[in-house]
């Protein structure tokens, strides 16, 4: 039988209402993570999480750049939105969501922590020059098929997911269990297009739990 482990894709403080670059309805990917979770729990499933874990000083941050947030760019010869600063390291903005169970989370792996590059992935930095934790974790655990959910969705979702297929997992994309930050209004959408078009699989929690 395939192992399976659910993902969930940065649902932190600072994404969600009230944060420092909360995403619209953030804060709704909460339920439908906690009900996937209690699903995946009892069918034996893994349960793991990403954290986006950025030093103060991280170049992805407008300030840093001393530029207007949202704003383009370039940071180590990369293309680059500089952001508002988020989910700094040990701040309450980085934490995951208080309501989330995260009682039932087996790892949770941190990303961003060099400040010279930006990681949207929950397997790379943006320029692929260094791996997070992950897949070595999930090759351990004989782990092949990933479900995923969210945030946000056109950014962290959709690379975590774009990187999984890369590294050969099956992957299942829990389309209402995602938002996006939506600089232009229809990148979630190109997203999800991005990622099934790649291979993965978009399906809502009802569909996948029935």
């Amino acid at each position: 039988m395939m192992k399976r482990a659910l993902l969930l894709v940065d649902i932190q403080n600072d994404f969600c209402a009230g944060g420092a670059l909360a995403v619209p309805e953030g804060d709704s990917t909460v339920d439908v993570a906690n009900r996937l979770i209690s699903f995946c729990k009892a069918h034996g499933d893994a349960i793991v999480a990403t954290q986006d874990w950025h030093p103060a000083n991280h170049g992805s941050f407008a300030s840093v750049q001393r530029t207007e947030p949202f704003s383009q760019g370039r940071l180590d010869g990369l293309r680059q939105t500089w952001w508002p600063d988020h989910c700094v390291q040990n701040s309450e903005g980085a934490q995951l969501h208080p309501l989330l169970n995260t009682h039932d989370v087996d790892a949770v792996f941190q990303k961003g922590e060099n400040p010279l590059i930006d990681s949207y992935s929950a397997f790379f930095d943006n320029g692929h020059r260094q791996k997070t934790l992950l897949d070595d974790w999930l090759y351990r655990n004989e782990t092949k098929q990933l479900v995923v959910l969210g945030l946000a969705t056109d950014y962290c979702v959709k690379f975590t997911v774009l990187d999984a297929l890369t590294l050969g997992y099956e992957v299942i994309v829990i389309t209402d269990g995602c938002r996006g930050v939506n600089l232009q209004p229809q990148d979630s959408l190109k997203a999800f297009q991005t990622m099934s078009a790649a291979g993965a699989t978009l399906m809502t929690q009802a569909d996948f739990i029935c």
